[in-house]
């Protein structure tokens, strides 16, 4: 949909299509209240900047919406929402090996032992090895560095998500 016909949604579809593209519940409200959007720029940039002005437990949230990298599995069942786009942007885990696979579910159990969420990274365009490094580099930081990192990764995919819808 256009940028304009995203602005001809009732406020109930407007929330229903943003769900889509994230899945915090003040970043969708955010967006719905920032309507109507001039522009496909302006539509980003008021996405990024409710993004910019949410809390962690809004990241959580978002966090949420997603299965974890590699665990394709579960999309079906609590991803509904966003399986059909999740799968694939991870679509590079699809051709991984039993043993990236393997490495890739084990270090995603130890990466939200030690933060509290999931792995989190643009998928898009990524192999499973190159997502496989980047937890590795990425397991090793604070948890503030990483719900940073996590969030940017957040938005990327969001922005990703809103340009499906135009």
């Amino acid at each position: 949909m256009s940028s304009l016909q995203i602005n001809t949604l009732n406020d109930a579809q407007a929330k229903q299509a943003l769900e889509h593209c994230c899945a915090a519940p003040n970043w969708v409200a955010g967006m719905v209240k920032a309507m109507p959007f001039k522009s496909k720029e302006h539509l980003f940039q008021s996405a990024q900047s409710v993004w910019d002005n949410l809390t962690e437990s809004d990241y959580l949230a978002a966090f949420e919406g997603h299965p974890q990298i590699g665990d394709l599995s579960t999309l079906s069942k609590k991803y509904a929402a966003t399986a059909q786009k999740a799968g694939h942007e991870q679509s590079g885990m699809s051709k991984a090996n039993e043993a990236v696979l393997t490495k890739m579910v084990d270090l995603n159990k130890e990466y939200l032992n030690k933060f509290g969420f999931i792995f989190i990274v643009c998928a898009s365009g990524k192999t499973a090895e190159q997502m496989l490094e980047l937890i590795e580099q990425r397991i090793h930081n604070t948890r503030s560095t990483e719900l940073n990192i996590a969030a940017g990764e957040q938005a990327k995919i969001t922005k990703i998500r809103l340009e499906s819808l135009l």
